[in-house]
């Protein structure tokens, strides 16, 4: 959206709050010059917006009276577009400037809409949650989107089809306690009728959703990001690493993604000792965990698997020799230097 088309949107914003507004004033609100708040409300007659003229010392601009903006025309999966877009400025890490005025568009979305969708929007705004991190969204079925957010408020069953990352398909029925959106993408997190145990289900991968009778009653105080980012965590890799660090828990714990490791207290360190804390890591490579500890710039002991003092040993090498002007190139000729 442009600038200039925003500010007609903020016009027309203003003159819905009633009265008639003088031109100065509404001049100062937007930010421009008299003139140019003219030729605003010229744009908004254009468009059939019933803008009438006030003479006299205390004229202006105000609208028609019984006048009210229309529903906005949007099909289900635009309107959840737009949604998601705010619902996201709102739960990234944000300033509140702009957290506000996420906020107050979602408000203004849902005064416009039809209210058969606002009520399968405001379904998606209480049940969902967003963590800080972002990569490229995956697409996800908006029906399939709406209707786990609505069993999810309403605490109700869903039998869900569902293919896993190895491609066996497979039907379930889940008590669904959360819908979380993580890395560009979403899980639904709940109690799983197969395994009797609370589950991860990534939505790209659920290919119908059909909502059973009855409702249950969700855990206490249970929070479907936190869980989420430490089931991925724990995740079964190739690997398991575990490493000591020297520091707390408070220092070390936000140099490291809640998804790919964890950090715990040592128990029985002698008083009149540095503490140290110990990372686990679940990882399919090894290549990547030397950077990593490099970056943590505290002293740490590899505590298994041998073969990661060996990838430590290497990316020294490789740095020494960069610093010291003997690394190559990648494609270099065997000649060059």
């Amino acid at each position: 959206m442009t600038r200039p088309t925003a500010r007609v949107l903020a016009l027309l914003e203003l003159l819905q709050t009633g009265g008639t507004h003088t031109v100065g004033e509404l001049a100062g609100r937007l930010g421009v010059d008299e003139r140019t708040v003219r030729r605003y409300v010229t744009h908004l007659t254009d468009l059939d917006i019933p803008v009438r003229s006030v003479r006299g010392r205390y004229g202006g601009y105000r609208l028609a009276p019984g006048y009210r903006m229309p529903p906005l025309m949007l099909t289900d999966d635009e309107a959840v577009a737009v949604l998601l877009g705010l619902l996201t400025s709102r739960g990234a890490d944000r300033p509140t400037a702009a957290a506000r005025a996420a906020d107050s568009a979602t408000a203004k979305l849902r005064r416009v809409l039809p209210p058969r969708l606002t009520a399968r929007l405001d379904a998606l705004i209480n049940t969902v949650e967003f963590t800080a991190d972002a990569r490229p969204e995956v697409v996800v079925e908006t029906a399939v989107l709406l209707r786990l957010a609505e069993a999810t408020r309403e605490h109700r069953p869903v039998e869900i089809g569902y293919t896993d990352r190895n491609g066996r398909s497979s039907q379930r029925t889940v008590h669904p306690y959360g819908l979380v959106d993580h890395s560009g993408r979403w899980y639904l997190t709940g109690m799983d009728s197969n395994s009797a145990e609370l589950r991860q289900f990534r939505l790209d991968r659920i290919t119908a959703v059909t909502t059973r009778p009855g409702t249950f009653a969700p855990p206490t105080e249970f929070e479907p990001a936190a869980h989420l980012l430490s089931a991925l965590a724990n995740a079964p890799y190739r690997h398991e690493v575990s490493i000591r660090v020297q520091g707390t828990l408070t220092q070390v714990r936000p140099l490291l993604p809640a998804t790919i490791a964890t950090v715990h207290e040592i128990d029985s360190q002698p008083a009149d000792t540095n503490p140290w804390v110990r990372i686990r890591i679940r990882a399919e490579r090894l290549d990547w965990i030397p950077a990593l500890l490099a970056g943590l710039h505290r002293p740490f002991i590899i505590e298994h698997p041998d073969t990661l003092n060996d990838a430590v040993r290497d990316l020294a090498r490789r740095l020494t020799a960069a610093a010291d002007g003997r690394y190559k190139p990648i494609g270099s000729s065997p000649g060059a230097r």
